[in-house]
Parts: C-alpha cells; sequence; structure tokens
C-alpha cells in the first residue's frame, strides 16, 4: 500500500500544484489570444478546468518516470521542466523549442525531461507509453510510464489492447482517464453505455482508483498510488478522474454545443478555485499571497512571450537533420 502522507509533504505538494497551475492557466490564456492575434500556424489546444489533473498527476512522477501528455496535459511538460518560453517558441514554430520548430501545434514534448511528443490520433500513445515501461523494467531501472486519455478515446481498441498486454506482462503503467464528458463535439451520452470507466479495470485484472478531477491533492493522491505499486512490480492501473472541459476542442471551435447552464455549473467547481479555497484552509493562504502569485506568473509570462516573438525561425538548411529516412 501506499505509504501515509505527512501533512507537511501535503502542504508543500499543495502550494507547489498552486503556481503551477496557475501558470499552465496563463501560458494557456496567453497561446489562445495569440491564436486569436492570427500569429499561430494551426489552432491552439488549451485544458482549461483540468489543470489540477495534469498538475497532480505530474507532481507525483519521480525523474526517472516517463509521460505522454495530451492536449489538455500541457502542465505536465511545465513541470518535467518545459518552459513557458519554450512552449511558445514551439506554438510559432519558433527555433530553441523542444522540436527546433520542426512539429507544430500538439505534437511537443522532450525526452531528456521525460515526456514523449503525442501524435494526433488517440489513444495510440498508451502503447507507446507501454513500450517505454517495458523497456525500462527489463533494464532493471524502477520507471513508470504515465499515460493520458479522455473517456472517448478510452472507447478505442488501442485503449483496450493497451491495457490488456500491459496487464499481461505487468507492465509498470499508469493511465489517467481523463473523464471530461466529451469526444470533440460528440457528448458522453452517445458512446458511453456505463457510469464509471474505472470498472472496465475489473476485466483486465488491475487496479483502479476514481477521484475529483477538479481537486488536485485528490488527484496527486490517488496517483502516487498507482505509481508506487507499479514500481513495487503490481502492474498497471487505471485512474479516472472527473473534469470538465471548459473550452471547445480547440480555439477554433466555438462550444456552441455546450449549454451556459452546464458550463455555469463546472464553472463553480473550477480547479483554480478549489485550490485557493484549500490553500486558505491548509497554508493560511492570503488575498496578498494570491496577489504575490498572481504577480510573479504574469512577469514570467510576459518575460516568456516577449523571448518565444523575438526568437529566429529555424535554419533552413537544417531542415532535414533528425529526419527518420
Amino acid at each position: 500500500m501506499a505509504k501515509a502522507i505527512s501533512a507537511a509533504t501535503s502542504a508543500a505538494t499543495l502550494k507547489a500544484a498552486g503556481y503551477w497551475m496557475h501558470l499552465i492557466r496563463a501560458v494557456e490564456d496567453a497561446g489562445r489570444r495569440l491564436y486569436f492575434q492570427g500569429r499561430l500556424p494551426g489552432s491552439f489546444y488549451d485544458g482549461r478546468g483540468q489543470e489540477a489533473t495534469a498538475i497532480g498527476a505530474a507532481l507525483a512522477m519521480e525523474p526517472d518516470d516517463i509521460a505522454c501528455p495530451l492536449i489538455r496535459d500541457m502542465g505536465v511538460h511545465l513541470v518535467r521542466g518545459v518552459t513557458p518560453a519554450e512552449v511558445f517558441r514551439h506554438y510559432l514554430g519558433k527555433d530553441g523549442a523542444p522540436m527546433s520548430g520542426r512539429d507544430g501545434n500538439i505534437h511537443l514534448g522532450s525526452f531528456e525531461r521525460g515526456t514523449i511528443p503525442m501524435i494526433s490520433h488517440l489513444p495510440e500513445m498508451l502503447p507507446v507509453g507501454m513500450g517505454v515501461a517495458i523497456a525500462r523494467q527489463r533494464r532493471g531501472l524502477s520507471s513508470v510510464a504515465f499515460g493520458f486519455c479522455g473517456d472517448g478515446a478510452s472507447c478505442g481498441g488501442v485503449f483496450h489492447e493497451t491495457l490488456n498486454l500491459a496487464a499481461v506482462m505487468h507492465a509498470p503503467l499508469v493511465v489517467i482517464l481523463e473523464r471530461n464528458h466529451f469526444a470533440y463535439m460528440t457528448p458522453e451520452s452517445r458512446y458511453l453505455p456505463i457510469t464509471e470507466l474505472s470498472t472496465r479495470a475489473a476485466g483486465y485484472g488491475i487496479q483502479a482508483w476514481s477521484a475529483d478531477g477538479n481537486d488536485v491533492l485528490a488527484v496527486h493522491t490517488v496517483v502516487q498510488e498507482a505509481a508506487e505499486l507499479a514500481r513495487s512490480g503490481h502492474g498497471p492501473s487505471l485512474i479516472e478522474v472527473f473534469t470538465y472541459r471548459m473550452h471547445g476542442h480547440g480555439a477554433h471551435d466555438g462550444q456552441k454545443y455546450v449549454s451556459q447552464d452546464e458550463l455555469e455549473s463546472w464553472r463553480n467547481r473550477d480547479p483554480l478555485d478549489r485550490w485557493r479555497v484549500a490553500a486558505a484552509e491548509k497554508l493560511a493562504w492570503k488575498d496578498a499571497d494570491q496577489e504575490a502569485l498572481e504577480h510573479r506568473v504574469a512577469n514570467e509570462i510576459e518575460g516568456a512571450l516577449a523571448d518565444a516573438v523575438d526568437a529566429p525561425y529555424p535554419d533552413a538548411d537544417e531542415l532535414r537533420e533528425s529526419v527518420f529516412a
């Protein structure tokens, strides 16, 4: 079983989570502005409303772990060491980004910092994460792979195949299923026959958890427990976190298919607001602390944007570098 988390550790995690959640929201708000200003090639995808899921999970990872974040999980990249300036450089197609300006919008990753660039088709990153987990396991490394997917992706065949094979091979894989209630524009009522997707884990003989995906400490606790079990040889697990996608699929999606009443209901459960309530209770967080945090984040975003806008584009003569064939 997972070790009990001390009050001091919990408080430190909560404080760190507050910084990272505010930072990723500010990064994504700035990215959306760049998109609407017509300055980005392609669209922009954000995880507004799902910050606690990405940050809670990322803070449970250890240095040698590997993650396969998706379009709502940019916070994972930040926690793992990708800077806001690098994120902006990536979306602007500039040099000095993790992909060196050679790939667009959502295909972001940094191998040396433990994140694998995603591909657009979902849930095809799950077997990639599983493969890395098994390879490291065979080399005797204490490393866990963290795969992310949404409830729509969980209906794909690759999702089931990966969990089945991971169970057979006792792969140290933690799958975090972000129950945000939509597959692009399709509501879950049209593709889900059950209320809790975590119950599917029984069919693979693996452990499962459900958690409030808008409560960062709740997410962190279950992900940490699943990771410790994977590290100790107990194989894969499935974590379902209930959250909500507050924006459309991408910045190009006006989300007109969602009622304002439904959005308002989830707006009242905003993970940043939930964090501030918890911080007031557990950290004696004051208005001055909040102002200082927001000022710090705003300054970081301003500097990162200036860096990315002024950065050069990749040299065309280097176009063929890193190409397989």
